[in-house]
């Protein structure tokens, strides 16, 4: 009789410490209520500020382009590299004091700075020290797409580079295979970086209030780190038939071991 009970009571066990539920599998739910809804942004995204690393491409163009040749350095006599390698040779990085190097104009800084205020400081220099209005020059900087590493219980881990201006943390999942069943979306780590360090911030991925999270957009330099549920760790089985797997496993050798005692 004894042993009757000892069995139901690591059927039950088993069976509660297993099988990865739908809540944890599916991202950005609503909640019960299944209807078409608009979500409202409760504030707009704040603009990124460079930081120190960061790869910046900066163009300069003019009526008479000859004039500000010697501001692009991306030039394409180079057809053989790609865009990163061009811009890894021939980009403007931060260096720790902030600041840019660019050719004639020497030391810009740019810590701190939207790339919008780099632009308008970039072309005010150029318009008092070297050219005049009807010169019509015309500049644009940009961040040399968004760089992130990603990591832990993804399909693709590793260090990752998008060329977009904005990138969702669901665009930067996606370019890396999407997580896999056992990877944990309720508490998605993301290592960001500040002017005075380094911060960990903590994301639900598995609710609709996710996208009004202020870290739902990567930023560059992002660490996107993956953890792995508990139930792999357990090895009770993720899904149902991994779970019956497990349970008859566990129910067959404590019947074959009470057999044993009790035959002695």
């Amino acid at each position: 009789m004894k042993s009757k009970y000892l069995l139901l009571f690591l059927f039950v066990a088993v069976l509660f410490s297993s099988c990865v539920s739908t809540k944890q599998l599916t991202y950005l739910q609503e909640g019960d209520i299944k209807a078409d809804s608009i979500i409202a942004l409760r504030k707009k995204q704040e603009p990124y500020r460079l930081q120190i690393n960061d790869l910046l491409s900066i163009r300069v163009k003019a009526l008479d382009q000859e004039t500000v040749g010697i501001f692009n350095p991306i030039g394409d006599a180079n057809l053989n590299a790609t865009g990163e390698e061009r811009l890894y040779y021939d980009g403007f990085v931060v260096d720790p004091h902030g600041n840019i190097r660019i050719p004639t104009l020497g030391e810009v800084n740019v810590l701190g700075y939207t790339v919008e205020e780099v632009r308008e400081e970039i072309e005010k220099r150029l318009l008092r020290d070297y050219f005049k209005a009807e010169a019509n020059i015309f500049v644009t900087v940009k961040i040399a797409g968004i760089r992130y590493t990603i990591s832990g219980e993804i399909s693709s881990p590793g260090s990752k580079i998008i060329y977009r201006d904005q990138v969702s943390i669901m665009e930067a999942i996606a370019n890396s295979g999407d997580i896999p069943v056992t990877g944990d979306k309720t508490d998605v780590i993301i290592i960001r970086q500040y002017p005075l360090g380094q911060k960990v911030h903590h994301i639900d991925l598995t609710k609709i209030d996710a996208m009004n999270s202020p870290y739902y957009y990567v930023q560059p330099n992002d660490l996107i780190l993956i953890n792995p549920l508990p139930e792999k760790s357990i090895g009770t089985g993720i899904t149902g038939l991994d779970t019956f797997r497990t349970i008859l496993t566990v129910v067959t050798a404590a019947a074959t071991t009470i057999l044993l005692f009790t035959r002695l």
